[in-house]
């Protein structure tokens, strides 16, 4: 399988990826768990090393699939996830939500869904126009510290959003 290095940050990945979110959620119903294991490990064991999903994807039942996956494998994969949705602990989706503190508690809970003790690419999954981005990247920079997290991304993101966090970075 061909690999892909991602912007400057140095991570490499599988030219594909597996975006998990119809393991759980979106396009019809989920697809039996023990069917979505075998997919995601049966994509790796095919050269596939990038597996991308969301709390939002189920909700959390992606997360869990593709950590009880990728356990086996975990120091030979990317795992990518996202945050920046208000979801309850019963999975209602109530909006936007990436204040400082929602993005460490669904970090922590990503981390213990995926069955890892960090997550390589952690990213917003949309902009939430009530926090300035500074906040949300400095939130993200604190968990790289820790090493929870290993590279930031955002998605969907404008020039206008990302414009601050280059004057920022230099």
């Amino acid at each position: 399988m061909e690999r892909r290095k991602l912007g400057k940050s140095g991570l490499e990945v599988s030219a594909l990826g597996l975006g998990c979110m119809n393991v759980a959620w979106a396009y019809g119903p989920p697809i039996d768990r023990n069917a979505a294991i075998t997919l995601i490990r049966t994509a790796h064991e095919r050269g596939v090393t990038f597996f991308d999903t969301e709390e939002v994807y189920g909700p959390f039942l992606s997360e869990e699939i593709v950590g009880e996956a990728l356990a086996p494998v975990r120091d030979q994969v990317v795992i990518a996830t996202k945050f920046g949705f208000d979801v309850t602990p019963t999975g209602e989706r109530r909006g936007f939500n990436s204040r400082p503190e929602h993005i460490r508690e669904v970090a922590e809970a990503a981390l213990r869904r995926l069955r890892t003790d960090r997550i390589d690419l952690y990213y917003q999954h949309r902009i939430d126009p009530s926090v300035p981005i500074e906040d949300v990247a400095g939130a993200v920079k604190a968990l790289i510290q820790q090493g929870k997290v290993h590279h930031f991304g955002l998605s969907e993101a404008g020039a206008a959003t990302i414009r601050p966090l280059t004057r920022c970075s230099r």
